[in-house]
């Protein structure tokens, strides 16, 4: 589909669709919300406030004050990271050190700060996937910025979110592509002739046919747009028809008129930049006070559009939700609750992303016939005697090769080798819940008899996730699993170093040591764990920074000492200059 996701990211967006705000989530954080508690709403959704709500009145005055309350009470943090950018690339993590600006209020007499409520990610891809909600003065922070949500509210406020649909459907009673039940439509269902302006969702359809012949130009002009030769700047003579790339570029093509005119009509401003290519840009520029006017559109150098501001991601990016359903892959009532709800009305409730499902049956090759291997009781079950069994043991003791349900077992038990499609996705599974905080989920497949050992990419034990996840439920019961504290991954990095290094809580950390986690160790790159505490600025883990230093003063090299110092004294000229 034009204006679609880039086909290496059709599986990703499936794979956060199904991960990343598990079902369970949705239904804790509506619960709170429906019921006027807003933090536990948050807690559930793994939002943290950061931010004195009851200080604000004095700082910010009584109206200010009362306006982030009333959001508050309305802000459903369960569809905002719904909603959240990715970092895609095969990843289905969060983008990193992101700042989504939610409202603005005041300022108000006495008050000259401008007080935003805004939402920033982690800084780190491996980090936990934990959000951070402040409310704060703003300044100059989110100008210009493309994760500007002050003018969408129905990406994060349950009252406006069924306002997601007029996005997509133009005033059309159907959206785009879909039939009015919700349904996909088919290609020879799509306009073969330009079907007029009375139906604006088959004008839609057929902007994206053109687009699709090729007829970038035509579907530019039906899409609302006018390419403008006068502001083509420096294009390039190889871009014979500068918009042709469109149909393979990211920008949803359909979309970028409407959410330019809406954001005009907001005062928001009247010319705005939308990056098809690395170097190239759509300029998007006002025409008068006619609405129904095409948006004029020039192509130009990305150094000439500089200072212009980018048109919000919100109103070019292709929609995965529709995207995947048109694909066939997600259903609708595998949507978010709240965005089913509004782009297909007449399809009926929707129960949110699937549960996590026991491990089902995988067929291997063993010695020329087919056997069932699963994972039963916590372990994999094979059709083998304990005899059987016993000889194959043996035969690994002396050097032999294993084959069929044995190597299956041992690969997974030592991460080396081979598993059969099937069972490699069982263990994606395991690795994306573990990877998006889902601890209910994690706690659901080790029930229905996962291998709570079995060892996931780059040698990590789930061990080596328990930053990411709840460790008071699972690090009990790994630990009687049998699992070691001190395995290393491919980096040498223990679970301790892990929590230490991607932003495990202090609890983690205290209660790995407390497990008997052993502090005189190194990764890969000989930094030892007061190295690491020092270089990722872990000011809250100084106890045991003190502790590896007092009893291992000779570990780790040197030279992280050494280059930590200069970065010091670098960033205090830096700061003494900015003082200055």
């Amino acid at each position: 589909m034009p204006g679609g996701l880039a086909p290496e990211d059709v599986s990703v967006w499936q794979r956060i669709r199904r991960y990343a705000v598990p079902r369970w989530m949705i239904e804790q954080a509506t619960a709170h919300r429906l019921a006027g508690d807003w933090r536990a709403a948050c807690a559930a959704a793994a939002v943290d406030p950061v931010f004195d709500l009851d200080g604000l009145a004095a700082r910010f005055g009584e109206a200010a004050a009362a306006a982030v309350t009333e959001d508050l009470r309305h802000l459903a943090p369960d569809l905002m990271r719904w909603h959240l950018p990715r970092l895609l690339g095969g990843r289905t993590t969060l983008d990193t050190d992101c700042s989504v600006l939610l409202a603005c209020y005041g300022p108000e007499a006495g008050s000259p700060e401008l007080l935003g409520l805004y939402v920033t990610t982690t800084p780190m891809m491996e980090g936990p996937q934990r959000l951070r909600l402040v409310c704060a003065p703003i300044g100059t922070r989110f100008s210009g910025s493309g994760t500007d949500w002050t003018r969408a509210r129905h990406l994060w406020d349950a009252r406006h979110a069924a306002e997601l649909r007029a996005r997509f459907a133009g005033g059309a009673d159907r959206l785009p592509f879909f039939r009015a039940d919700g349904t996909p439509l088919t290609e020879e269902e799509l306009p073969a002739e330009d079907p007029g302006t009375a139906d604006p969702a088959a004008r839609a359809e057929w902007a994206a046919v053109l687009l699709s012949r090729g007829e970038s130009v035509e579907a530019c002009a039906v899409a609302g747009m006018e390419l403008d030769p006068a502001e083509a700047g420096n294009t390039p003579r190889y871009y014979r028809d500068p918009a042709g790339m469109l149909t393979t570029a990211a920008p949803d093509l359909l979309r970028i008129a409407d959410g330019f005119r809406r954001l005009v009509a907001a005062g928001a401003g009247d010319r705005f930049r939308v990056p098809v290519h690395w170097r190239w840009h759509f300029l998007l520029m006002a025409d008068g006070q006619d609405a129904s006017a095409p948006v004029r559109v020039g192509f130009v150098d990305r150094d000439t559009v500089k200072d212009v501001p980018c048109l919000p991601g919100y109103a070019w990016h292709p929609d995965p939700d529709l995207h995947l359903v048109r694909a066939g892959r997600i259903a609708p009532d595998e949507l978010h609750p709240l965005v089913a709800a509004a782009l297909f009305p007449e399809a009926g409730p929707a129960d949110g992303p699937p549960l996590p499902a026991a491990p089902a049956p995988v067929r291997v090759r063993c010695r020329g016939e087919w056997h069932e291997v699963r994972f039963r009781d916590g372990e994999l079950d094979m059709p083998h005697t304990p005899q059987e069994q016993q000889r194959e043991q043996a035969l690994r003791a002396f050097g032999g090769a294993v084959a069929g349900c044995f190597a299956v077992r041992q690969t997974v038990a030592t991460g080396n080798g081979r598993l059969p499609r099937a069972l490699r996705e069982q263990r994606r599974e395991l690795m994306l819940r573990a990877q998006h905080g889902d601890t209910p989920g994690v706690l659901a497949l080790l029930d229905a008899g996962f291998d709570p050992r079995m060892k996931l990419p780059n040698d990590r034990s789930l061990l080596h996730l328990l930053h990411l996840l709840d460790h008071e439920e699972l690090l009990p019961r790994l630990l009687a699993a049998g699992l070691d504290l001190e395995a290393k991954d491919k980096t040498d990095r223990t679970p301790l170093m892990m929590a230490v290094t991607y932003g495990g809580s202090v609890s983690l950390v205290r209660a790995l040591l407390e497990a008997g986690s052993r502090i005189d160790i190194v990764d890969n790159m000989d930094m030892s764990l007061a190295q690491i505490i020092r270089r990722y600025h872990r000011t809250d883990l100084g106890f045991l920074s003190d502790r590896v230093k007092e009893e291992f003063p000779d570990i780790g090299n040197d030279w992280w000492d050494d280059w930590m110092d200069d970065q010091s004294e670098y960033y205090d000229e830096e700061e003494e200059e900015d003082d200055e």
